[in-house]
C-alpha cells in the first residue's frame, strides 16, 4: 500500500494573542468584542495584507499568520504593535487590548489550508513569553534579520517552552528604539553594580518632581563616587520614569545585578522618603526602609539611605569610602531648587533652552555665589547660545567667566568640572585646562558620564584619539540612555576622521544625527564625513537638511567657532563644506 506523501514547507509563522482576554470579556464583553473588530479591520488585516501575509486560523482572542518571507513577518509584527501603542495612549489601563506576538521560522506540515507541526507550535509558545505589546523571536528568526532592520535585539537567553523538547534561545525585540538601546542584553560587570530608578513623587504637588528627581541625582552621584561600584548614570536611569517597570527587565537592559526603587512624600515642611533595593535577576527583595525627617535635614536623609545600600552591596566596605560618598552641597537650599529647575534646560543644545536655564542660574548664583555646578551649568548654557544665537561676545566672555570659576570652586564635584572644561574649550581654546578638567572628574568619580562624553569630545578634536575612543566606548556603555549620547558617536566619528577613514565617520555621525535629530551641528558633521568619502549627492542631500533645520547656518562662521579642533581637520572641514554645498 503506497504511504501518502506529506506535503511540507518552510515558513515564517506568526502567532499573536490578547493579553487579559478573559478579564476584557468580563467587564464589558460586547464593547471589548467590537473593538477587538474593529483592530482586525483597520489595524491587523491591513498589516497582513500589505506584508504579503496569509492568515492561517483565528480564534476569539488569537491569530496564526504565514509570511513567505521572515523580514516581511517582523517588519508587520512592528506595524502592528507600534499602532496599538498609539491607540491605547488615551485609553484607561484597565481597558487597554494588548497583543503578545511570538515569530519563529521552521519547517510546516501543509494540511489544506490550515498548516501543522513544530513550526505552528513554536510560535505560539513565543507569543506565550512575550511581554504585553512585545515581540518575541525564535534564534532561527534573529539570525535572518539581525543585519537587515535596525531594531534593537534583547536576548533572552535559553527558555523552557511548554511541550517543545528542547530549551530554545529567545529574543525579544527592543520597541524603545535601536537608537538608543544595546542591541544584545549588556553583561553585569565585574564589580557590584547598580541602577537608581526615578522615585515616585507621592505628595500629590507635580511641582515636586524636580525636587524628587534631584534627590535621585544626588543619591546617583553620591553612589558613583565610591570606586569599586558600577552606577548608571541618572539619564538612563530616568527613561525608567512614569512607567510601569519590570525589575527584572530593567536588569537585562542596564546591565545591573541590583535596582534601587523608591517614592517620596512630602507634606509641609516633613519629608517621609522610601526606598527598597532589589536583586534585578531574582526580583528578591534585599532591603527596605523609610526615613522620616524635616525638609533642613534633607541631605542628612540621603546620606543615611547611601549609607544603607553600600552596607548592603558590601558589608566590609569602610566607613570612609561612605564618607567619600558624600557630595558638597549649596549653603543655601534655594539654589539648590533653582539649579534643578534649570538642568533639564541645559541638556539640549538649542539657545530657546539655554536662555531658560540662564535665568534660574543667575538667581541661584545670587543665593549662593560659590555654587560650583550653577556656575558650570551657566557656562555651558552660555556656551549654547553663542553657538546658537548669534555669536554674541558677550556669551563668551561670560560663559569664560563663569567656567573659570566653576574650576576654581568645584575641585571636588565631577559635573561641574566636566561642564567648564566644554566651555573652556569651546569659548577660550583652552586645551591644557579642559583636559585637566577631566582628568581630576574622572579621578573623583570614574562613574561620570558627563566626564565621559566631554572628555571623549574634547580628545576627538584637540587632544589624543586612542583616550577619545576609550572615553567614548565606556560613556556609551555606561549611560547608553543619554541626552549626551550623540557626543560619543561623535567623538567617534572625529577620531575616523583623524585616521582618514571617512566611510566609518559618516557612519558615527549618522548615529549621531539619530540620537539627537534636532542638532543641526550634526547634518554638517555627516555632510562633511560624505563629502570626503566622495559621497557627494549624500552629502548635498543632507546639507538641505541642515539648512531646513537651520537656514542661518554659515560654514565659515562654524570654522571661526571651531578654532578648537586641530588644524588639519579644521581644513578639511572647510574643503568638504564646498563639497557639500553648504552656504559660506
Amino acid at each position: 500500500m503506497e504511504t501518502q506523501r506529506v506535503e511540507r514547507r518552510l515558513s515564517a509563522v506568526l502567532a499573536a494573542d490578547v493579553v487579559g482576554y478573559s478579564r476584557l470579556v468580563g467587564i464589558d464583553e460586547e464593547g471589548t468584542l467590537e473593538r477587538l473588530r474593529s483592530i482586525r479591520l483597520e489595524l491587523i488585516d491591513p498589516a497582513i495584507a500589505t506584508h504579503h501575509g496569509r492568515i492561517i486560523k483565528t480564534t476569539g482572542d488569537g491569530i496564526l499568520v504565514e509570511f513567505p518571507s521572515v523580514v516581511d513577518a517582523v517588519r508587520c509584527a512592528l506595524a502592528v504593535q507600534r499602532s496599538m501603542a498609539e491607540r491605547n495612549a488615551e485609553i484607561a489601563a484597565d481597558r487597554l487590548i494588548a497583543f503578545r506576538i511570538g515569530i519563529h521560522l521552521g519547517d510546516v506540515v501543509v494540511d489544506g489550508a490550515d498548516l501543522l507541526g513544530d513550526g505552528v507550535n513554536i510560535a505560539a509558545r513565543l507569543e506565550g513569553v512575550a511581554d504585553p505589546g512585545g515581540i518575541s523571536l525564535s534564534e532561527d528568526v534573529w539570525r535572518q534579520i539581525r543585519d537587515k532592520l535596525p531594531e534593537a535585539f534583547v536576548d533572552l537567553g535559553e527558555q523552557m517552552l511548554k511541550n517543545i523538547a528542547r530549551p530554545m534561545r529567545v529574543y525579544r525585540i527592543d520597541l524603545a528604539g535601536a537608537a538608543e538601546a544595546p542591541h544584545l542584553t549588556l553583561p553585569l560587570p565585574d564589580k557590584p553594580s547598580i541602577a537608581v530608578l526615578p522615585f515616585q513623587n507621592l505628595s500629590g504637588d507635580p511641582e515636586q518632581e524636580y525636587f524628587t528627581d534631584g534627590l535621585v541625582e544626588d543619591m546617583i552621584t553620591g553612589l558613583s563616587r565610591i570606586n569599586w561600584l558600577f552606577v548608571i548614570a541618572r539619564n538612563s536611569s530616568f527613561v525608567y520614569k512614569g512607567k510601569v517597570i519590570d525589575i527584572k527587565q530593567v536588569g537585562r537592559e542596564l546591565g545591573v545585578r541590583y535596582v534601587l526603587e523608591g517614592s517620596l512624600r512630602k507634606g509641609g515642611n516633613r519629608l517621609r522618603i522610601t526606598g527598597q533595593l532589589i536583586e534585578a535577576e531574582t526580583g528578591t527583595h534585599i532591603w527596605a526602609d523609610k526615613y522620616d525627617g524635616v525638609l533642613e535635614d534633607v541631605f542628612d536623609l540621603q546620606d543615611k539611605i547611601t549609607e544603607t545600600i553600600v552596607g548592603i552591596i558590601e558589608p566590609s566596605v569602610r566607613r570612609a569610602e561612605i564618607e567619600r560618598a558624600r557630595r558638597k552641597r549649596p549653603e543655601n537650599l534655594g539654589a539648590y531648587d533653582l539649579y534643578l529647575r534649570a538642568l533639564p534646560h541645559t541638556q539640549s543644545a538649542m539657545p530657546g533652552d539655554a536662555a531658560v536655564a540662564i535665568g534660574y542660574l543667575e538667581e541661584a548664583l545670587k543665593l549662593d555665589p560659590n555654587y560650583a555646578v550653577a556656575h558650570a551649568a551657566l557656562a555651558v548654557s552660555r556656551e549654547t547660545r553663542f553657538r546658537g544665537a548669534g555669536f554674541d561676545e558677550a556669551d563668551r566672555t561670560e560663559g569664560v567667566r563663569h567656567a573659570r570659576l566653576a574650576l576654581a570652586l568645584g575641585t571636588d564635584d565631577a559635573t561641574a568640572l566636566a561642564y567648564a572644561a566644554l566651555t573652556v574649550l569651546h569659548l577660550a581654546h583652552d586645551f591644557e585646562a579642559a583636559a585637566g578638567a577631566i582628568a581630576r572628574a574622572l579621578s573623583l568619580n570614574s562613574s561620570c558620564a558627563t566626564a565621559l562624553y566631554w572628555g571623549a569630545h574634547i580628545h576627538a578634536w584637540s587632544g589624543d584619539p586612542v583616550l577619545a575612543e576609550d572615553y567614548a566606548n565606556r560613556a556609551l556603555r555606561l549611560s547608553p540612555f543619554d541626552p549626551l549620547s550623540h557626543e560619543g558617536y561623535v567623538a567617534l566619528g572625529a577620531v575616523r576622521l583623524r585616521l582618514r577613514r571617512y566611510d566609518d565617520a559618516a557612519a558615527c555621525f549618522a548615529k549621531a544625527v539619530q540620537a539627537n535629530p534636532r542638532f543641526s551641528v550634526l547634518y554638517a558633521l555627516q555632510a562633511s564625513a560624505l563629502a570626503m568619502a566622495g559621497r557627494i549627492e549624500e552629502a548635498n542631500a543632507l546639507a538641505r537638511r541642515l539648512v531646513e533645520l537651520e537656514p542661518t547656518f554659515r560654514a565659515l562662521r562654524f570654522l571661526e567657532f571651531a578654532g578648537f579642533v586641530k588644524p588639519e581637520i579644521r581644513e578639511a572641514f572647510a574643503a568638504a563644506f564646498r563639497e557639500a554645498g553648504l552656504p559660506e
